[in-house]
């Protein structure tokens, strides 16, 4: 018998003579009860307890070789779930043993959308079909869409607009199982694999909550789900169960839908009547590429830039913080803009300055505003 299936066995038999819960019934995020009672075993990986998960990055063979069980950073994750986030290790040994390794997802991963100019990303993504179908989108549901928007403070053009790009209004939801795209992104792909091995964690809490087996699950390459393509930590967080039957459906619920991206919206600073982007004019001079170039953040008043050279071409306060950016609107030709405190709020959302300012174009195409 191997070190893991040894240790499985043991912490199992640990638990006799206790009932534990039902693999049926919600988890709550506190630790299980019956945990405590399990106690590591010495040949067992001993995890340290801590606030956020550790990265199990040791040196493995390729999971398209071991399989996941037999991988060392699998099975110290494994541990760590059970010992720390109180997830039933046969539910784990389940889990792996179905999981299926992905190997195309890697290539994919490397070759995002927004590596591309803005000239050639607004082609798909702010165009007269995107808007067009964002129309339709929003007279299908306009009932419920503005209902929502009253309810959280968001436009219903930002809702509809964010559900457009994410996925063409539900049309491009993704169909691998989240399952199998985040247990190899987790262990296969090391320049992110803290991260994805923490959405993993998240993903298994989340199907205990909602009832439901982890392989009925299905989005993104990158694991995101649903309409609005919540990562599995959004979800748990700030998903919402709006039309009150029971489940957060961000797959077909168009009330979860729109509450749960206005949620985001809300919880991530948006503020109600406030514009999200404003196009400026200025001469390029080394202290503003310096902070065109700097991460993103409002680390500036719209009175600071103005005194920097920068002149806003719309109604603006100086008051107000803003994040300075340009994009390329033709090869070297480029447009200058400011982001107010709601261009953050959307780039929280996707961390990419095209994303956020596509966001805006849409919701101006589909409601008529100046966002």
């Amino acid at each position: 018998m191997n070190k893991l299936a040894l240790y499985l066995a043991t912490a199992l038999l640990a638990a006799c003579g206790i009932s534990p819960k039902s693999t049926n019934a919600p988890t709550v995020q506190k630790q299980d009860p019956l945990m405590d009672l399990v106690k590591p075993q010495t040949n067992a990986p001993q995890i340290p307890p801590s606030n956020e998960q550790p990265f199990f990055n040791q040196p493995a063979n390729s999971l398209a070789t071991t399989g996941y069980l037999a991988n060392p950073n699998v099975q110290q994750f494994v541990a760590y779930q059970q010992q720390h986030k109180g997830i039933n290790p046969a539910v784990l040994n389940d889990f792996f043993n179905r999981a299926q390794f992905k190997s195309n997802i890697i290539g994919i991963m490397d070759r995002p959308s927004t590596s591309r100019p803005w000239y050639e990303f607004a082609k798909g993504n702010t165009g007269a079909a995107k808007i067009n179908g964002g129309k339709r989108f929003y007279a299908a549901n306009r009932h419920i869409i503005d209902q929502v928007a009253r309810e959280y403070g968001v436009p219903a053009e930002i809702i509809v607009a964010i559900i457009g790009i994410e996925t063409n209004y539900g049309a491009n939801m993704g169909n691998i199982r989240v399952a199998d795209s985040l247990a190899t992104l987790a262990f296969e792909y090391p320049r992110r694999g803290a991260y994805f091995q923490q959405e993993l964690g998240e993903f298994l809490k989340l199907a205990q909550e909602e009832r439901r087996d982890p392989f009925s699950f299905t989005g993104s390459f990158a694991g995101a789900m649903g309409m609005p393509q919540f990562m599995p930590s959004s979800f748990r967080k700030w998903a919402v169960d709006y039309d009150r039957n029971g489940s957060r459906n961000i797959w077909s619920s168009t009330p979860d839908v729109a509450a749960s991206v206005a949620n985001y919206m809300k919880v991530h600073g948006w503020q109600t009547g406030g514009k999200v982007v404003v196009p400026v004019s200025l001469q390029i001079t080394p202290q503003l590429q310096a902070i065109m170039d700097e991460k993103t953040a409002l680390n500036y008043t719209v009175g600071q830039l103005r005194q920097m050279g920068v002149t806003p071409l719309e109604s603006v306060a100086d008051h107000e913080k803003a994040i300075l950016y340009r994009l390329e609107t033709a090869p070297n030709q480029y447009s200058y803009f400011i982001g107010l405190t709601n261009f953050y709020a959307i780039w929280k959302y996707n961390n990419s300055r095209m994303y956020v300012t596509a966001v805006r174009d849409i919701a101006n195409g589909v409601g008529g505003g100046r966002l």
